[in-house]
């Protein structure tokens, strides 16, 4: 039997295990439809549900996520699109280019076909090629957006600069400016309301005043009651900034996104891994560490958490990631079993890779099928994969070794 075929008795012990196991761990998992739906939950509020798909609760905002997720960036697209790229980055992509316009197509409609229903899109470039992308079937997919280039980065910059230059910006003008960065991408996509609309903040986010964070707050509540929105966020890889920031305005920060990786343990647990069919146990150590956590804050005010980067920004992989490179299989297996691992947390709503072709979309939906438990021998191969990654980690991601715990 092949590791797409997977049978529904299989996937229902399967749940059925994991279900069991974050009970008996003490935390509180978060509510999850498993892969079969073995505890015959109501399925019919699930957005584009599949049952060969796991779902689990994204927080107060109560939609059911997909266990994996599609994260905007297309890193390596130029891989399977050649010449895509007009610069060295990625965000140079051509986004006038057919065949990029059917690529991005193509790996949405596969998300659909697997039961997958968020979508991730945190640049402009990316809010504009998933815009088409969803074209007349935005009742298939949840969108989160994120209009950066012209959201907190850039107006920290401007503020400081003009605060410098003896010309400070008058209270009100951060909230001011992000209402127009919304409006003005809902102008240039067709769009008219997001599904979350998560604020890329800086990396460091405290790197923001609070000035800054409270007019931040105050633009996403206008973006909500006016409909713009129906839930709201921030990205950040700043966890004690984050976990200030959700104990402040519980009622805005709907969703948090941040790093995580299969190196990734959550402070204060332990992780206990099953036998042949079961799920990782995880429990609370008594020291009361977990109490201090940015997890446990996330849990505490009830935010739904999505993962960027489980595949350290492809430098887990040893091929480019286009069909039939000489790595492809090995690398697949490396993806499959990251998925694996990080979907053990039972608090974390879901990783969110970026892909780049549709059966990229299949290998990391199958891994949610797959029992969660790795063999001692997929553990030492994932770990030995992790490791080398993390040690060459290029300069501008060796922030990922910060992201070891939450």
């Amino acid at each position: 039997m092949s590791e797409n075929e997977i049978t529904r008795r299989q996937f229902v012990q399967t749940g059925a295990a994991v279900a069991a196991a974050g009970v008996m761990g003490g935390l509180v998992p978060t509510k999850t439809v498993y892969a079969g739906n073995p505890t015959d939950e109501k399925t019919e509020g699930i957005l584009n549900y599949n049952e060969q798909m796991e779902y689990r609760r994204g927080g107060k905002t109560d939609l059911m996520f997909s266990a994996v997720c599609l994260g905007g960036h297309w890193k390596r697209v130029n891989a399977v699109v050649p010449g895509l790229f007009d610069g060295a980055s990625w965000l140079s992509a051509d986004l006038t280019s057919a065949d990029f316009e059917k690529n991005r197509y193509d790996v949405v409609t596969q998300c659909i076909e697997r039961g997958i229903n968020y979508i991730d899109a945190c640049t402009m470039q990316e809010v504009v090629m998933y815009s088409k992308a969803l074209k007349d079937r935005r009742d298939k997919m949840y969108l989160g957006f994120s209009w950066y280039q012209e959201e907190m980065r850039s107006l920290s910059k401007e503020m400081e600069n003009a605060e410098k230059a003896g010309e400070p910006k008058p209270p009100g003008w951060i909230t001011k400016m992000l209402k127009q960065a919304i409006d003005n991408g809902f102008k240039q996509t067709g769009l008219k309301y997001v599904d979350v609309w998560r604020i890329t903040c800086f990396e460091q986010s405290s790197q923001h005043t609070d000035r800054q964070m409270e007019e931040m707050i105050e633009a996403l509540a206008w973006a909500k009651k006016t409909g713009r929105a129906r839930f709201t966020g921030i990205s950040s890889h700043d966890r004690p900034h984050i976990k200030k920031w959700i104990e402040v305005a519980p009622e805005e920060l709907d969703v948090i996104v941040t790093p995580y990786t299969a190196k990734t343990k959550m402070v204060g647990t332990k992780v206990e891994m099953g036998e042949e069919g079961e799920a990782a146990r995880v429990t609370k150590m008594e020291d009361g560490s977990w109490e201090n956590s940015l997890w446990y804050a996330m849990q505490k005010c009830d935010v739904a958490w999505f993962g960027i980067k489980p595949f350290a920004s492809g430098s887990l992989f040893k091929g480019d990631s286009s069909p039939g490179n000489p790595h492809e299989e090995e690398d697949n297996k490396i993806a499959r079993n990251t998925i694996r691992a990080i979907l053990t947390n039972p608090v974390i709503t879901a990783p969110i890779p970026g892909i780049i072709t549709p059966q990229q979309v299949d290998n990391v939906a199958t891994a949610v099928l797959l029992r969660r438990a790795l063999e001692a021998k997929e553990q030492a191969e994932l770990d030995a994969a992790t490791d080398r990654a993390f040690a060459n980690l290029p300069y501008h991601y060796r922030w990922l070794n910060d992201w070891n715990y939450v």
